[in-house]
């Protein structure tokens, strides 16, 4: 069994007309890649240590391989682009999460 895949996005938006065409376009390459939204914006608070991000996303995929392939297909040519120069910063990281057990 693969150990499931996450996505963690940090960013500030500096021009919200031009995020939402990215936010229109990405679900749809997010679950066309098999992945899907665990958090997209929301309420959040820093508990420990200085991290301030001004928005956080949490993406999950099936596998490490599979989100992988999500920032090389369609979601790296054309939706990525969408975003370019909507944002102060946009972090995003990818780790391999815990195989769950049988």
């Amino acid at each position: 069994m693969s150990a499931p895949a996450y996505f963690i996005v940090t960013m500030n938006i500096t021009d919200p007309e031009r995020y939402k065409q990215y936010m229109a376009a990405a679900p749809a390459a997010v679950k066309a890649a098999g992945g899907e939204y665990l958090v997209r914006g929301g309420r959040h608070e820093t508990l420990e240590g200085d991290w301030q991000p001004h928005r956080v996303a949490v993406l999950r995929f099936p596998s490490y391989d599979a989100a992988r392939a999500f920032v090389e297909g369609d979601y790296g040519r054309k939706v990525r682009p969408l975003r370019l120069g909507a944002t102060e910063y946009f972090n995003m990281v990818l780790v391999e999460g815990v195989a769950a057990p049988v």
